[in-house]
């Protein structure tokens, strides 16, 4: 059964809710009901599904459409470029705001930089620490699967 707009949409959003129901558009056109029949010539009114109407406040979406894939390789790198550009001057400015010395001992090494590089190259060290960790279980793992 097709609904009226006043059964399908909340009182608020139908400018006459209360003056009747008005066809909803793609139903069948009807005949307009005689205002008042005496009750011996009406006939019984059919049953009706007494089911709740849902009611939706936008089109269905076309199922059998995806939108397009805005995302590439090419985009990625342009975001990675830009990012890296970004810590690049952010580094920089670190660096140039740490001029301050830093007196540092390793083993029999003995070397004198300022704050600002020693911070990033230790930043540099774990990095290429952490990409040997890494590396050695990304081959383990390439082992297994191809044993497996």
């Amino acid at each position: 059964m097709h609904g009226t707009r006043a059964a399908r949409y909340p009182p608020d959003m139908t400018s006459n809710a209360a003056s009747g129901p008005d066809p909803v558009p793609g139903d069948a056109p009807s005949t307009p009901a005689p205002e008042a029949t005496p009750a011996a010539t009406t006939a019984p009114a059919p049953a009706t599904d007494t089911a709740p109407v849902t009611t939706t406040t936008r089109p269905p979406a076309d199922l059998g459409t995806t939108p397009p894939n805005l995302t590439s390789r090419v985009g990625f790198t342009w975001t990675a470029l830009i990012a890296a550009a970004v810590v690049g001057v952010l580094l920089l400015i670190f660096i140039l705001q740490n001029p301050a010395k830093a007196q540092i001992t390793l083993f029999f090494w003995t070397l004198t930089m300022p704050l600002g590089v020693t911070i990033l190259l230790s930043g540099i060290a774990g990095a290429l620490v952490m990409g040997l960790v890494s590396g050695w279980r990304i081959m383990q793992l390439r082992r297994v699967v191809k044993k497996g």
